[in-house]
């Protein structure tokens, strides 16, 4: 097995403790490791460039040292972001209609394919999309399909999950059952931490569409921390194109300091 290449930002190595340190941080990514490296990277450039701009201690730095005040300051020099009109706020209220609702209820069903160690991934979703097929053929065998094949402890009732609020579920699952108005088993399987769901939506009762003014701030909010998003990623990529990187790949310069 090969070892990884050494991860240097211009010039300046990343020890290989700090890797290992920061993999710890990122236990649930697809590759700890990969992850690490490209977030260390990504601390780096911006370190760099906040050296470059005096905002921080040229006497004292080292290669991994980047203060939130640092980073605040150099993001406050370098990057603008306009803030969102009431326009923009209303336009988001209006097309997502159903997210700035309470207080309805959604009777669901569902067959879950529990995600275990002992079995391939692909042959979970496999057997699910099989079942989840034959089950929109043949839909009244929904009931008797749980009995047999679900995972939860509601397949003993032939699925049922009785009424459910918002909130009342992980957010996949929530997205899956409430926003959208389809009734019936969903064309789609659910992926959620805990497996594949074939869901059924059984029954629906409207609750009431909270008012804009109530939720203009949050949407604001949510705009503005979107546009700053896409506006870190950007920022790093033109800094990443600039450097000279070695033992790592940034690709959509994605990680936990352009979150």
């Amino acid at each position: 097995m090969h070892e990884p290449a050494a991860l240097r930002i211009n010039g300046i190595t990343i020890a290989d403790d700090t890797i290992l340190n920061e993999c710890t941080h990122h236990a649930d990514a697809p590759d700890p490791l990969v992850s690490a490296r490209q977030t260390l990277a990504i601390r780096e450039l911006l370190r760099q460039r906040a050296q470059a701009l005096h905002l921080i201690d040229t006497e004292r730095a080292s290669a991994q040292e980047l203060d939130d005040n640092a980073l605040d300051a150099l993001l406050a020099a370098e990057l603008q972001t306009p803030a969102p009109t009431r326009d923009d706020c209303l336009h988001y209220y209006r097309h997502h209609a159903a997210r700035f609702r309470r207080n309805d209820i959604v009777h669901a069903s569902h067959i879950l394919f529990a995600v275990t160690a002992q079995t391939p991934l692909a042959l979970i979703r496999a057997k699910a999309e099989e079942t989840l097929q034959q089950l929109r053929a043949t839909p009244e065998a929904f009931e008797t399909t749980a009995r047999e094949l679900s995972n939860c402890p509601s397949g003993g009732v032939g699925g049922s999950l009785g009424q459910l609020l918002r909130g009342d579920s992980v957010a996949e699952f929530e997205h899956a059952v409430f926003d959208v108005q389809d009734n019936g088993i969903l064309p789609h399987l659910v992926n959620t931490r805990f497996g594949f769901h074939i869901v059924r939506v059984d029954r629906r009762i409207a609750g009431d569409a909270i008012p804009f003014d109530e939720v203009a701030d949050d949407i604001a909010r949510f705009l503005a921390e979107r546009v700053r998003h896409k506006a870190m990623q950007q920022y790093v990529t033109v800094l990443a194109s600039q450097a000279q990187l070695e033992g790592v790949d940034l690709g959509a310069a994605n990680g936990p300091l352009v979150q």
